[in-house]
C-alpha cells in the first residue's frame, strides 16, 4: 500500500471506425497496460463500432509509466489480430488532481490537452471538475492500423491509507 498512490478508473465509451479483421467485421475487445498491470474488456462481437459502456481500474504507483492499450480482434480459431493500438500519459490528469480543488462549477475547465505528435489524442481532451471530482474524457486515434479510435474517461480514486498524490 505505501507505493500506492491511489486508483485510476478508465471508463471504456466506445470504439469509432474500427479496422475490419473478420470478412465484414470484427469482434473488437480493448487492453490496457500499465507497467506489470493488464486489463481488458468484453468481446463485443460483429460490431466496428462497439460499445463497451465498461470500467476498469488500474493502480497506480508510478504516473510517468504510459497507459498502453491495444485494441484486438477476437478469433476463435487462431490468434487474435490487432485492430491497432495507443497510449496516453496520465500526468496532465494527475496535475490537475493535485490541486486539490473543491466548490467549482460543475463543468469547469481545469486544463485542456492538445493533440500532438507526443500522444494519440485525435481532438482537444478537456480536464473537467464535474459532481465533485476531476475527469479527463478523450478520444484516442489508433496507430499502426488503417482507421479507428476509442473514447475513454478517466477518474481518480483516493484510497484511504495510500500514499497519495503530493
Amino acid at each position: 500500500m505505501e507505493n500506492l498512490m491511489g486508483l485510476l478508473r478508465i471508463h471504456v465509451f466506445r470504439g469509432v471506425n474500427l479496422a475490419v479483421r473478420d470478412v465484414v467485421s470484427s469482434d473488437p475487445y480493448v487492453v490496457f497496460k500499465m507497467g506489470k498491470q493488464k486489463l481488458k474488456t468484453r468481446v463485443v462481437k460483429q460490431n466496428i463500432n462497439p460499445e463497451w459502456n465498461e470500467d476498469l481500474t488500474l493502480s497506480i504507483q508510478d504516473p510517468n509509466l504510459p497507459v498502453y492499450l491495444i485494441v484486438y480482434d477476437k478469433d476463435k480459431f487462431s490468434f487474435d489480430d490487432r485492430m491497432g493500438d495507443a497510449e496516453f500519459d496520465v500526468r496532465p490528469f494527475m496535475e490537475a488532481v493535485k490541486m486539490r480543488l473543491n466548490n467549482l462549477p460543475n463543468g469547469t475547465i481545469i486544463r485542456k490537452v492538445q493533440p500532438s505528435r507526443e500522444n494519440c489524442l485525435s481532438e482537444e481532451s478537456c480536464i473537467v471538475w464535474g459532481n465533485g471530482q476531476v475527469s479527463q474524457r478523450m478520444f484516442l486515434r489508433l496507430r499502426n492500423v488503417e482507421s479507428g479510435e476509442v473514447e475513454l474517461q478517466l477518474q481518480w480514486i483516493d484510497i484511504p491509507g495510500s500514499r497519495g498524490i503530493h
